[in-house]
């Protein structure tokens, strides 16, 4: 239980603010201050909030890194998580935060390190507020008052006295190593680096953020430093209590958190650093500039970026003057550059903007995706950029288009909404180290206040063809890269720009007027800007929770709620157009796919004002439905959406842009099969666990087939007959509502679709005692990691016994998972745990990328839950029932904005159960819950050797592998690392081990087979003579060794052998030794696999929808 503690006010704390510009709405209250230590601190109290948050941003990050040690800021920002003087344990901060239902992270960046965390408000359960049940007589109360409170002290001695433990310090750095081995053929994490890699020298932009194992630890350690005194002395130098800015929000008065931070932070040492900056030191130097840099990708994709050094805005936060360049240079409406190369077939989209990479350097970028022909004409590309760039330094900066940025940054700052706490804190933390007036913190990266003519030109000027460079991505051009980036190995080639093509592009700049393309030139006045704005609040309302159904034929159903919470001039109006033949085959889903892009395509010019007015549309499709979605300011949201419908309704399929649309979704496909395997793995889980649902490969092995004909013949089909389901919600009146749905059908005007005909997603059934695995080799040749979803069926998700035990489980798994898995056993940074909750299917998953194979992981997970179940068994009431106040606490959170409840809302609707009360029904029946029903229930359904339990497990598994390398590692230091990594382990149990009498007992073994068994038995033979272990002990530390040693050998590069699948021979599955109970059916042709299983029932309405009925005319 956490007390909050007596504790003398210190002298010095110093009021910098005592209110903040904020949005009309915002019921927070603010306060500034500065403690002694010249800690500064903003304190946000939430009256209504049911989530506290604090941040910490520190004013360091990668750019100091030592060279010998790059990578150091990034370890240092893990191993502050790993215990501190007061609390040791290295999973105490995160397992404080479970129990109040609450989560953790860090990043780290150039020049800061942000530090953030949100948990429940209150120890108790917020049930007692809700409609959901008034009494709480079946819960106990904790008597806890200040979850805050307990999270702060702890978060406060990561920046007090963290220990830098040993013991945890090679773990952290693999725990580095793995992140950045999860990142190794992602292409935006290349291109970033080799950014980076090809400017100057002399300034820290071009070192490695991430860093790696051997940067970080083998390196220094074969130079002879002691690498724990290393991240001591740069924690020591650099995190200092005037670089650091705290953010605390929660439902405590701004007196009491004061009081809080006061006691908790002041001891946080304070050395009077300065700020670090690089005015004087270029990123880029006429040595870098005025070069071309091409790149060979991993996934197929074309891109150009054009890249400026720029002026350092951070001092022009009233005026913001790279808006307006950025704004004018990435407009994709008439007259701009992404409408003429658009319409040329060269170029597909467009974004410009400055960034700033540290105090003193920024950068201006501009990035085009090339289409196959933008390729072949790639200068010209760059000449028609800088084209427009001469056309805009001709004029002088035009005042009324800034004062459109500052309308739109006014309405929107105005009408801003809540987010999340833990953004909201990470967020603000991060903006107090600018330079902004603390009154303004809310609102001084929003605003704009001034017309800042000389900034404006300065910018512009900064975009010239002696001060950029460029860099083309592609895997066809110009392919005789001749480099290779040192930490990445991105081939590249670099070189200065062909002096004739830097005279075309000087020549761009002296033309006349009239000597450049007419279709280039400024936008047009925004007419989508909202002007209608009155929102008609009501007092003391008691939210609706469901929505009414106002219309209700065989066309058009469509229901409505009006706002009743946030009260802003938005609305967002979903339809769904439900058809069975738009998911029908591969065929209808490329087409229908090809369709949306190409009739997005045709709205890019037209939608863009919208967009920059807050309005936005978009296109989905389902497995039995489009979807289109408009959503923002009310004011005129009917004009783009009838736009929208017109566009889908009578879409003219041009060849060249189909050409263009088929061979992007081509390479789309094609790149999925490329991505971090943790990203493909969810695709494969839908593929083998529902209908209708169709794998990449069927959908890539369909598309060359597809012909501009096939569209033009389906999608009319499509729209013909189908059954329209709309919800309204926002700041609308039912009459308005009702005008759109008319709109919308008469747009169409399908014919009725009967209800018979509406096809649903079903699950694949699968049976209790059910094991099964599906194997897929990653196309990737280089990736090293590999990926399992390890996934247990639980049963029906609208039984609400099941969803609540589920739940439950869920969160008492989640930390013990993640430190077991990843903080423990090491076994990959990418560890993640938690309820699956898909239509009508309960299940379960664990989540794991890792360089160690998937059968290892298997059986890593399958240990976790035995292990689970004594935990579950043994678990002391009261941390039961604050595992069950955490999940209630969950699903009571409260809606933070418009969009959050309309998809809420929209999910119900869409799933056909219209279960609007459901939140208040899972606390009703977690409140009933036992914490034997909760054994019960996870040893029926999780425990691996129980035979009532029902798993999928999907294994992507990776070509490359580290144990490739480790093949070409010489055998004597694989022993000598072997040996270093038991005597490490057996340190941690207490044990002192000889190395060279292990060397010795390991010689008359076969190390290199790996066989995990026979080496733990001769290390216990070892242990057995050396140590005098008694014989109970000796078996303890053999069956703890046994179960590490997998992970040891692999850490020491010996490859550990997984047995081969055997088949079965019928083609269709095989069977294998699985590591549970029952044997796992390998699945080698999914669609006979699908063929044999039934599925479940669709999901079933919890009311029928008449009973939303409200189809008066009038409210």
């Amino acid at each position: 239980m956490e007390e909050t503690r007596l504790y003398s006010r210190p002298e010095g704390t110093q009021r910098l603010a005592d209110a903040l510009e904020k949005p009309m709405l915002d019921d927070r209250s603010y306060r500034v201050i500065r403690l002694p230590n010249q800690l500064e601190a903003l304190l946000i109290h939430d009256p209504d909030t049911d989530k506290a948050s604090a941040a910490m941003d520190v004013d360091v990050g990668s750019l100091a890194d030592p060279e010998d040690m790059q990578g150091m800021a990034h370890a240092v920002e893990h191993l502050l998580f790993m215990g501190t003087e007061k609390y040791p344990g290295e999973n105490e901060y995160n397992a404080y935060l479970t129990k109040y239902a609450g989560h953790s992270n860090a990043f780290t960046a150039p020049t800061s390190t942000n530090y953030y965390f949100e948990l429940s408000a209150t120890s108790t359960s917020n049930s007692a507020a809700s409609s959901a049940n008034n009494s709480q007589a079946s819960l106990p109360i904790i008597k806890t008052k200040a979850p805050l409170y307990g999270a702060l002290d702890r978060f406060a001695q990561f920046f007090v006295k963290p220990l830098f433990s040993e013991d945890t310090l090679d773990r952290e750095l693999r725990a580095v190593d793995s992140e950045n081995k999860k990142n190794l053929q992602s292409d935006n994490w290349r291109l970033m680096q080799l950014e980076k890699a090809c400017s100057s020298k002399a300034h820290p932009y071009h070192l490695f953020a991430t860093g790696n194992y051997k940067l970080l630890h083998d390196d220094p350690i074969a130079r002879g430093v002691k690498i724990r005194e290393e991240f001591i002395k740069f924690y020591q130098k650099n995190y200092s209590a005037n670089r650091m800015r705290l953010v605390v929000l929660g439902i405590e008065s701004l007196d009491e958190m004061q009081g809080w931070v006061e006691e908790l932070f002041t001891n946080v040492p304070n050395q009077d650093l300065p700020k670090l900056r690089w005015d004087d030191i270029p990123a880029q130097t006429a040595e870098e500039l005025c070069t071309q840099i091409f790149v060979k990708p991993v996934m197929d994709q074309r891109s150009l970026n054009i890249n400026f050094p720029y002026p350092d805005e951070e001092d022009m936060y009233d005026s913001r003057p790279s808006h307006y360049i950025s704004h004018l240079i990435g407009h994709e409406g008439p007259g701009s550059i992404l409408t003429y190369l658009n319409a040329k077939g060269w170029v597909s989209a467009l974004s410009a903007g400055a960034n700033t990479v540290c105090p003193g350097t920024a950068f201006f970028s501009i990035s085009l995706r090339l289409t196959t022909d933008g390729l072949k004409h790639y200068q010209e590309v760059i000449k028609a950029v800088f084209q427009y760039i001469a056309m805009l330094k001709e004029q002088p900066p035009q005042e009324w288009i800034v004062e459109e940025q500052k309308k739109l940054a006014e309405i929107d700052f105005k009408f801003q909404q809540k987010i999340p706490a833990a953004r909201t804190t990470s967020h603000l933390s991060g903006v107090m180290q600018k330079p902004i007036p603390r009154d303004r913190l809310l609102s001084g990266q929003t605003l704009i206040r001034t017309f800042n003519r000389e900034g404006i030109e300065r910018g512009l000027a900064a975009l010239r063809t002696d001060n950029f460079r460029f860099t083309l991505t592609s895997q066809e051009f110009p392919g005789d890269w001749d480099k290779k980036e040192k930490w990445y190995g991105t081939e590249y080639k670099f070189e200065k720009i062909p002096r004739e093509f830097m005279q075309e592009l000087e020549d761009t700049q002296r033309v006349s007027a009239d000597q450049r393309p007419a279709e280039l030139h400024l936008p047009a006045k925004n007419e989508f800007i909202p002007q209608r704005l009155d929102v008609e609040k009501k007092d003391n309302v008691t939210p609706a929770l469901s929505p009414k159904l106002i219309r209700n034929d065989p066309n058009v159903r469509v229901w409505f709620k009006k706002d009743d919470r946030f009260w802003v001039p938005k609305a967002n109006v979903n339809l769904y157009l439900r058809t069975p033949l738009h998911n029908a085959s591969p065929f209808t889903n490329v087409v229908m796919q090809l369709y949306k892009d190409l009739v997005e395509d045709s709205l890019i010019e037209y939608s863009y004002d919208a967009e920059l007015a807050g309005l936005a549309y978009n296109l989905m499709g389902h497995v039995n439905a489009i979807e289109v979605g408009v959503s923002g300011y009310n004011d005129k949201m009917h004009v783009l959406l009838e736009k929208v419908l017109v566009s889908m309704r009578d879409l003219e399929v041009k060849q060249d842009r189909f050409d263009i649309m088929k061979e992007r979704l081509t390479r789309s496909y094609r790149n999925a099969e490329f991505m971090e395997p943790y990203r493909q793995i969810g695709s494969y889980n839908r593929w083998l666990s529902k209908n209708r649902v169709w794998a990449n490969h069927e959908l890539l092995e369909t598309l060359p087939s597809v012909t501009a004909d096939d569209i033009r013949s389906l999608y009319p089909q499509i729209l013909r007959q189908m059954h329209i389901e709309i919800l309204a919600h926002g700041n609308l009146y039912k009459e308005d509502v009702l005008r759109i749905a008319d709109l919308v059908d008469a747009t169409l005007k399908p014919q009725p679709l009967p209800s018979s005909q509406w096809e649903t997603s079903r699950t694949l059934n699968f049976p209790p005692g059910s094991n099964y695995l599906y194997e897929h080799k990653l196309a990737n040749l280089e990736n090293v990691n590999h990926c399992i979803d390890y996934v247990l069926h639980l049963g029906d998700a609208q039984e609400r016994p099941v969803r609540a035990k589920l739940l439950l489980i869920a969160h008492m798994l989640q930390e013990p998972c993640f430190d077991t898995l990843r903080t423990k056993e090491q076994l990959g940074y990418i560890v993640s745990s938690g309820p699956v909750l898909n239509g009508n299917q309960a299940g379960f998953r664990v989540l794991i990328q890792s360089e160690k194979d998937c059968q290892y992981l298997e059986q890593r997970i399958d240990a976790f839950l035995n292990a689970s179940v004594d935990m579950i068994r043994d678990m002391p009431q009261e941390e039961f029932d604050e595992h069950r106040i955490g999940v209630i606490n969950q699903r009571l959170e409260k809606l933070k904005n418009l969009n959050q409840e309309s998809g809420r809302l929209w999910h119900h609707i869409t799933s056909e159960m219209f279960d609007f009360e459901s939140v208040n029904r899972d606390v009703e029946e977690l409140e009933a819950i036992t914490q034997n029903d909760v054994l019960e229930f996870f040893t029926d359904h999780f425990k691996p050797d129980s035979p009532t339990r029902s798993k999928m497990s999907i294994h992507l598994i990776a070509q490359a592998s580290v144990d490739d390398v480790a093949a070409e590692t010489d055998p004597a230091e694989k022993m000598e690392k072997l040996i270093g990594q038991i005597t490490d382990k057996f340190a941690q149990l207490g044990l002192s081990v000889d190395k060279a009498a292990l060397s010795t007992r390991l010689q008359q073994v076969d190390v290199a087979a790996g066989d995990a068994k026979a080496i733990m038995s001769s290390v216990g033979s070892y242990l057995k003579e050396s140590a005098g272990l008694a014989e109970d002990q000796l078996q303890q530390v053999v069956q703890q060794g046994q179960m590490i040693m997998p992970q040891l050998l692999a850490a020491a590069g010996i490859k550990v052998p997984v047995p081969e699948p055997a088949s079965n021979g019928n083609g269709v599955e095989k069977s294998i030794n699985g590591s549970s109970k029952s044997e796992a059916v390998v699945i080698e042709n999914v669609q006979a696999f699908k063929n044999t299983m039934a599925l479940k029932p669709g999901p079933r309405a919890v009311k029928d929808p008449a009973e939303f009925e409200d189809l008066e005319p009038k409210l």
